[in-house]
């Protein structure tokens, strides 16, 4: 990246002193499989709520799969996340949008922010950009004022000294694997990315389960607070109130004055648990006791006979060649009954050159095995 030459810009830097995961979490992210991502791929909606319970706003989430290109020839499979945020804060319309591309190991790739005020004759927009490329994650921070660039923003951070990290976009799957869990790991550190896009820490805990109205309907939800803390300001918690299927039912940001919760009960995804593998027990198999298995024998020893029988009554050569072969048999009485019958056989082979029968009986046969 080069530096902007635009008014209070800074130039490129990239920032080497940055705080560190703990174990817990960094282990706690490589152990969450894609069968525990893959129930939490869907799309939600709530609806902001102010103080006096006005409807003010609403907020939609989206987790898909995508594709996401490397560059001009390699694509890699990954999750894409939506958010939208949109309502009006004491007569001031506000607008947040967040686009993530995010890895099957929940690693960002690339992330797109937009936050934007609209005051009556002074309208102001922050863009936030951040890309991981050549081993960094590059950040790019642009304030907009009436649709001019008055400052900008850019450093990035070693991509290596990053483990345990959960951008806003992973955070969404995150909380919906945790909801579906309900529990989380036990003195986790993580690491964020505050409201400056600079990293610091983060901790997740379980506040346990609530009870929430939906309509006329109370359900049990399960409460996980979520705090990131920030160097330069005072830490932001958020308590997340989700249904045992990930779905977020309420959404609070502490010192917020607005309140995000369903209208009505989403359509719950069951969870899959797997059927009780089926024990077969050994039964002694006593076919002729059996009537229908001993009356399946006698059909099949009935069809046997008669085809060998048909087989017979169609080569008559074949009772022939069996009795000259019995009746010689008799007559020498051979020690080696194979060798004999081998000979005896020989001269009606194709494969084999013609040979005077039974001209050695009594010689070892190349018929039997020798140690």
């Amino acid at each position: 990246m080069q530096k902007k030459t635009l008014k209070g810009a800074t130039e490129d830097k990239l920032i080497e002193r940055i705080p560190i995961a703990s174990k817990e979490a960094v282990d706690f992210l490589s152990l969450i499989e894609i069968k525990e991502i893959q129930p939490c791929l869907f799309e939600e909606s709530l609806v902001t709520i102010s103080e006096t319970g006005e409807t003010i706003g609403t907020f939609d989430i989206s987790v898909k799969w995508a594709c996401y290109s490397l560059d001009d020839w390699q694509e890699e499979d990954c999750f894409l996340v939506h958010a939208n945020s949109k309502g009006t804060i004491d007569g001031v319309p506000c607008k947040t949008s967040l686009t993530g591309y995010v890895t099957k190991k929940l690693e960002i790739l690339e992330q797109h922010t937009q936050e934007s005020v609209r005051f009556r004759d002074h309208p102001v927009e922050t863009r936030t950009q951040v890309v991981k490329q050549h081993g960094q994650l590059c950040v790019t921070k642009t304030v907009v004022e009436r649709d001019e660039e008055i400052h900008v923003d850019t450093f990035s951070y070693r991509c290596a000294q990053l483990q345990g990290l959960i951008s806003e976009s992973a955070n969404f799957l995150v909380l919906r694997v945790m909801a579906r869990r309900q529990s989380l790991p036990r003195d986790a550190i993580f690491l964020s990315f505050d409201s400056d896009q600079h990293i610091c820490t983060s901790t997740y805990n379980t506040l346990g389960f609530q009870k929430q109205q939906v309509k006329k309907e109370e359900v049990n939800v399960f409460v996980i607070e979520r705090t990131v803390h920030s160097v330069e300001v005072p830490p932001l918690n958020w308590q997340f109130c989700f249904l045992p299927d990930g779905h977020l039912s309420r959404r609070v940001q502490i010192g917020s004055p607005a309140t995000m919760v369903i209208l009505k009960m989403p359509i719950l995804i069951d969870k899959d648990e797997p059927d009780p593998r089926p024990i077969f027990e050994k039964v002694l198999l006593d076919w002729e006791e059996d009537p229908e298995l001993y009356s399946k024998f006698l059909d099949r020893k009935e069809e046997l006979q008669a085809s060998h029988a048909t087989y017979v009554r169609r080569h008559p050569e074949l009772s022939a060649l069996l009795a000259d072969f019995l009746q010689l048999l008799l007559l020498r009485k051979p020690d080696d009954v194979v060798t004999f019958a081998a000979e005896f056989f020989a001269p009606f082979s194709a494969q084999q050159p013609p040979c005077r029968s039974f001209q050695s009986s009594d010689r070892p046969s190349p018929f039997r095995s020798h140690v």
